[in-house]
């Protein structure tokens, strides 16, 4: 899978979890397409949907063991650390620690890594 590809696998990951978890209508931004989300979203998913892939397969797919809480975690911290290297000072509802987020928002970045999983098989 292209690096593009991966990014976008990411994205529609991330769509389809907002939409099966968060309470109610999400913000707009939460279920942007791909074609308008910005640049540095777009880098900030090819990143950690690589990190997701190559922790995958250097676990030769044994990943499949974790428990969804440890994929959302792993998902968060590698998407905080991005946040971090896009803004100097971000949100910090941006880089709030995993059990600060909102169940939504875990359930969501398991959903992500378990996408990213199957897709590495």
């Amino acid at each position: 899978m292209s690096q593009t590809e991966g990014a976008r696998l990411f994205r529609e990951a991330w769509i389809e979890g907002v939409r099966r978890h968060f309470p109610g209508e999400p913000k707009a931004g939460y279920v942007t397409p791909w074609d308008d989300t910005p640049q540095w979203e777009r880098d900030a998913a090819q990143a950690v949907y690589e990190q997701v892939r190559r922790f995958v397969e250097v676990s030769d797919a044994r990943t499949d063991r974790l428990s969804r809480e440890q994929k959302s975690r792993f998902v968060a911290t590698c998407w905080t650390a991005q946040m971090f290297k896009h803004f100097e000072n971000p949100k910090p509802g941006y880089v709030a620690d995993w059990p600060e987020l909102p169940l939504w928002q875990r359930e969501t970045d398991a959903d992500i890594f378990e996408a990213i999983e199957k897709s590495a098989r």
